[in-house]
């Protein structure tokens, strides 16, 4: 299957986008830490089906580094723009793996929502407690910012985002997704991890405003946090959402161990909306 690789300038730098396939379009948008490699062999199944547009997140893979924080709705505006640069006008089908479930729940929960439906995977919608932020996330930036991407910091984020399951099962794989960390431009990173992790804004009270069609897919055994029960009182907030359980250690680890039943979960999504 043939891919197009090209760049479409944001206010976040330009962003690498893949497409591929033909028809309806769909875009995925990885987890923080990693890029579009992460997405596996989902790719190619998806593209059997729809136009699929993957993208690097800003300061993510093949994108551009970035010199300054942002927001995660400055990333929604920054989708706007690639849409606009690929001149699609029509609604999309969005498939977000952790960030790339806040940017899509932000897109949906706009006026101008150009979302079709919406899948989001190991993507928690509350914000930090401060004990988090004090005892987690904030001494995980501060030894990235004082050492990059150490091997011990490498073996944490692997156990948090993929688990010992996810890696031993295919270890090509999770070295290809943790790769992406690993070769990161460094200040770039840097900036990323304090926009989306640290400062990561309470989503919430914007859960009510979307009628997207919502799939919000709940990691198992995820170590970062979010609960099937959490994910289903999140989606009772919603108009029209609902949950379904992935197996994973980790938000991203349901891509490489569970990626059958993502796919099925997603192209059944996708069936309901063409009724």
């Amino acid at each position: 299957m043939s891919v197009e690789s090209s760049f479409v300038p944001t206010d976040l730098g330009r962003l690498h986008v893949q497409q591929s396939g033909d028809g309806p379009v769909a875009v995925l948008w990885h987890s923080l830490f990693v890029d579009s490699a992460s997405w596996g062999g989902l790719v190619d199944r998806f593209a059997k089906h729809r136009r699929v547009v993957v993208i690097d997140g800003p300061a993510h893979g093949r994108s551009d580094h970035i010199d300054r924080d942002f927001t995660l709705d400055d990333c929604a505006d920054a989708a706007t723009r690639v849409l606009a640069g690929l001149d699609i006008t029509d609604p999309v089908d969005w498939i977000g793996n952790a960030w790339g479930g806040h940017v899509g729940l932000l897109l949906a929960a706009r006026p101008a929502n150009p979302l079709r439906s919406l899948v989001t995977i190991g993507t928690p919608v509350a914000g930090l407690t401060r004990r988090e932020r004090v005892t987690k996330v904030a001494p995980l930036v501060a030894l990235y910012r004082a050492l990059g991407p150490h091997r011990f910091l490498m073996k944490s984020l692997s156990d948090a985002l993929l688990g010992a399951d996810a890696v031993a099962a295919q270890p090509e794989q999770a070295a290809r997704t943790m790769a992406a960390f690993h070769d990161a431009h460094r200040p770039s990173m840097l900036h990323a991890m304090t926009s989306v992790m640290l400062n990561r804004a309470d989503l919430a009270d914007r859960l009510p405003e979307i009628a997207t069609p919502t799939l919000m897919l709940s990691v198992r055994d995820d170590a970062m946090g979010w609960r099937p029960d959490e994910a289903r009182a999140t989606a009772a907030t919603m108009p029209n959402a609902r949950v379904e359980e992935v197996v994973g250690g980790g938000h991203i680890a349901p891509l490489l161990l569970d990626a059958d039943r993502v796919e099925q979960l997603v192209l059944d999504l996708w069936a309901a909306r063409a009724v």
